[in-house]
């Protein structure tokens, strides 16, 4: 009887060349950001320096972030205007032209338009990508690109700084900021000739102004957050956005109701906790366990690299018949959270560090493909069509990021103005950062029903 109900809810399985098309596509496209976020991180101090704009760095990182934001609640709107296709290459267009803009911009404004244009193309992108994974692809399947994906983060890891150092010096900075453009291309390419027609859709509309208090409320986070003296307009912005970010989320997700909304909030925690934790790690490692520069450099890899070698046994776990061990995988990195956070208080050992951050990764790379499946193995059950869906699983993450590391900061910030010591505040942090990766693992608990039972429609 549960087979027959998870084929009830698994999505149709596409033509093999296709849905092979489209896979690469994707994975190519996951590749592209690997190697944006490495290029970008490392070329930042360079850029400041050249733009003049070390005291407004907020308006560096801004950009793409509240592109992002904006892409999300109109996405589907827009895909479903002009149709996918042209929408897509209209997408590609700006996305070049926005990488041009910022490469070729003389002022941190102008940067940030350019990155403000590409963020927001990457965001429709990114809607269409997981629709198409939630619509065409089975489980089995997404299990293997999801495992794939994780994977193109670490040749850019392992590589992608030092060749970008090089190729600043050797044509500036500019011209190694274009360095993610080819690789975009080909991926968005692949992509939009895989792209189907558009499916009929009677999913219930969000209000489009309620979900654009998204962008509003970020712009508010992103451009304060950094400003002691302007917190009131954090906390006004962060709850401006997640009024929106409720919009977007189908019905009971606050609630933690069994099934979808279940796997959403704790994707949206697991963000939270996990790139919060991300975030200060180097500032962890420096202030709290006295680690050089290149020793926290080292920390800082340990997790990413170790989370994208475990997605890779996650499809081995499915095929033999298990499920994605998502539950015990966000429990064992809230524990090793937990361990980061106490043992400067004990000792200063960087082993020590090095293993913690090592073991959360592990635990991520256990935990995220299966949350990830749970996500986008929905249909129309709580209204929502599939690119509905795909910008509230985007949103989850993205949002939950974002409160993270602006959390983080927030909490050493007022902690330090309060007279603690700076190890104080970051052990404080860490084990808010903990508790919101056990929140995740008992949200996870209630979202397993999505696979194999339907969830009620009405609240």
């Amino acid at each position: 009887m549960e087979d027959v109900e998870r084929q009830r809810f698994e999505p149709a399985v596409a033509r093999p060349a296709g849905t092979t098309l489209l896979a690469v596509g994707i994975v190519a496209i996951e590749f592209s950001a690997a190697v944006y976020t490495f290029v970008s991180s490392t070329l930042l101090p360079i850029v400041a320096q050249d733009l003049h704009a070390r005291d407004h760095l907020g308006y560096l990182l801004a950009g793409s972030t509240l592109g992002l934001f904006v892409a999300l609640p109109l996405a589907a709107r827009m895909l479903r205007g002009p149709g996918s296709r042209r929408m897509l290459t209209i997408g590609l267009f700006a996305y070049i032209v926005g990488s041009v803009v910022a490469a070729t911009s003389r002022s941190a404004l102008v940067f940030a338009a350019g990155q403000f244009v590409g963020g927001l193309a990457s965001g429709v992108l990114a809607v269409f990508g997981i629709s198409s994974v939630i619509q065409h692809l089975d489980r089995a399947l997404r299990v293997r690109v999801l495992a794939a994906s994780s994977a193109m983060w670490i040749a850019p890891a392992l590589v992608g700084p030092p060749v970008t150092l090089a190729l600043a010096n050797a044509f500036g900075w500019r011209w190694a900021l274009l360095l993610p453009v080819p690789i975009v291309v080909v991926g968005r390419l692949l992509v939009i000739r895989a792209a189907r027609p558009d499916e009929p859709d009677d999913s219930q509309r969000r209000p489009v102004g309620r979900t654009l208090l998204i962008p509003l409320g970020v712009a508010a986070l992103v451009l304060t957050g950094g400003h002691g003296a302007w917190w009131p307009v954090s906390v006004l912005g962060t709850v401006t956005a997640a009024v929106g970010v409720a919009t977007i989320m189908p019905r009971g997700t606050a609630g933690l109701r069994h099934g979808t909304p279940a796997a959403l909030g704790a994707l949206l925690l697991f963000a939270t906790g996990y790139f919060g934790a991300d975030s200060l790690i180097t500032v962890l490692l420096t202030d709290g366990y006295r680690s050089t520069l290149p020793q926290a450099a080292m920390v800082l890899s340990a997790a990413p690299l170790a989370w994208a070698l475990t997605s890779l046994l996650v499809p081995r776990l499915t095929e033999s018949g298990g499920r994605p061990p998502a539950i015990a995988g966000l429990a064992i990195a809230g524990c090793a959270m937990t361990a980061l956070a106490v043992t400067p208080l004990a000792s200063t050992s960087f082993v020590a560090a090095l293993c913690a951050w090592t073991v959360a990764g592990i635990g991520v790379g256990l935990a995220y493909p299966g949350l990830y499946i749970i996500c986008t193995s929905a249909d129309h059950r709580y209204g929502l069509a599939a690119a509905e869906l795909a910008a509230a699983v985007i949103t989850a993450e993205a949002f939950g990021g974002l409160l993270g590391r602006a959390g983080g900061g927030a909490i050493v910030s007022i902690s330090v103005g309060a007279g603690f010591s700076r190890t104080d505040c970051l052990v404080a942090a860490y084990v808010v950062f903990a508790l919101f990766m056990f929140g995740a693992a008992l949200a996870a608990t209630r979202s397993v029903l999505a696979l194999t039972r339907p969830a009620p429609v009405n609240s």
